[in-house]
């Protein structure tokens, strides 16, 4: 028989909007928990420099979200890292969180569940296949490595791989321009250590004992195919959102997205939505910890007002 736990409040992923969900909760008097699929920071964990949060002219992804975890954990408002949940129940008057091994209802439940990588679609798979370079690249120093990808989180990622030391960096985008700003990729391939190609697609990769060799290119105009050495590949495609949890019990939209109020709301009472699971315009760690404040705020309306 597994524990079960009661708490006014649960809040699902501990990215910026779930840890602010957390903090506003804490003040509030609420009773909350943050469970986490993986580990406290989210996406941002990954952003090599945070130039645009107010208080910090430049930071590191993962210091400002280490900051944000201190701030959270001052509050003493519990967190179950590293937490994959079997089964959520959303429905009725007290919602439900099942793990492998406990427990945890509550009459509020706050979606904080962020977004995932595009995965790189190939027929071959290796472990050298990576969605973060401050997390993976510090390997590759003096190695070549593939990134897939043409938008400014490519540009990005490819410049700190090449600070950490990596050899070279070929760079791909199937689109037939590069969408990163000029600045940045000025800045990439003036360094003499990078190239990229546009209209260009990985159609497979080439190992040798489990280990990646090569990445298979083609010119999709031309039609042709070309193999380019690489040791390591760093994939920039964009996110889908992660609602596979609730996507069968909760209003979303087409691009699977979670239509929320302005007071964070969502089409079943007591349930709120925040982060990049929701369906918005822009999404940045500003935007995601003003969700997260108006999320907690409007749980504990509810839970006053039931």
């Amino acid at each position: 028989m597994k524990p079960e736990y009661h708490y006014d409040c649960l809040i699902l992923g501990g990215g910026p909007a779930g840890m602010t969900a957390a903090i506003y909760a804490a003040r509030a008097k609420l009773k909350a928990i943050v469970l986490e699929s993986n580990i406290t920071g989210g996406l941002a964990n990954s952003t090599y420099t945070v130039e645009n949060f107010p208080s910090y002219p430049s930071i590191h992804g993962m210091e400002l979200m280490d900051r944000m975890r201190q701030h959270m954990d001052s509050l003493d408002v519990p967190v179950e890292e590293v937490c994959e949940i079997e089964r959520l129940d959303l429905a009725g008057e007290v919602k439900t969180a099942e793990t492998d091994e406990a427990v945890y209802r509550a009459p509020a439940v706050i979606l904080a569940t962020g977004r995932k990588p595009v995965p790189l679609d190939v027929p071959t798979e290796c472990d050298q296949i990576h969605h973060c370079a401050i997390c993976d690249g510090a390997p590759y120093a003096g190695k070549r490595v593939l990134v897939t990808g043409g938008g400014n989180s490519a540009f990005d990622e490819s410049l700190y791989l090449l600070s950490l030391g990596v050899a070279h960096v070929t760079l791909v985008e199937i689109m037939p321009r590069f969408f990163a700003a000029a600045t940045t990729q000025e800045a990439l391939f003036a360094s003499g250590k990078a190239e990229g190609h546009t209209g260009t697609r990985v159609v497979d990769l080439e190992t040798v004992d489990g280990r990646l060799t090569a990445a298979v290119l083609e010119d999709t105009a031309a039609g042709r195919t070309w193999r380019e050495p690489v040791d390591g590949v760093f994939v920039f495609l964009g996110q889908l959102p992660n609602n596979a949890l609730f996507k069968n019990q909760i209003e979303l939209t087409k691009a699977g997205y979670i239509p929320a109020a302005p007071d964070a709301s969502t089409s079943l009472p007591g349930v709120f939505a925040a982060g990049d699971i929701v369906d918005k315009p822009f999404r940045q760690i500003t935007t995601a910890v003003a969700d997260g404040t108006v999320a907690a705020l409007s749980a504990e309306r509810f839970l006053r007002c039931r």
